[in-house]
């Protein structure tokens, strides 16, 4: 059981950047990968990044490729979204994930992969 507590949302004026923080519970985060979903109002969610085990693979969404960076720290139970350049079409509410499929990392962009998730935190950007 992994339970999963995002912050670090907020406004924003576009260009402007963010870190989203994902703490977890549990002794075994380090067996997860862990990914971010985000999602629009009237929109349904889409993936934004996955991070492997150990943090040694990582994958984005074409969109957020080059903005955003995943990282983690398994002695901490954290997972972070480094936001950078960001655009109005980035606001949403973003959730992290965590799955515990032994499966190729680019496989893991559906949310069906995933087995748990925290509760979002809003990112806003103002033009």
């Amino acid at each position: 059981q992994v339970q999963l507590v995002e912050s670090g949302g907020g406004l924003v004026q576009a260009g402007g950047s963010l870190r989203l923080v994902c703490g977890a519970s549990g002794r075994t985060f380090s067996r997860y990968v862990m990914g971010w979903f985000r999602q629009a109002p009237g929109k349904e969610r889409r993936f934004v990044a996955a991070i492997s085990w150990s943090g040694g693979a990582t994958k984005y969404a074409d969109t957020v490729k080059g903005r955003f960076t995943i990282s983690r720290d398994n002695a901490k139970n954290m997972v972070y979204l480094q936001l950078n350049s960001l655009k109005p079409e980035d606001t949403a509410v973003y959730s992290c994930a965590a799955s515990g499929e032994n499966v190729p990392l680019y496989t893991l962009v559906a949310a069906a992969r995933y087995d748990y998730w925290g509760q979002g935190t809003q990112v806003t950007v103002s033009s």
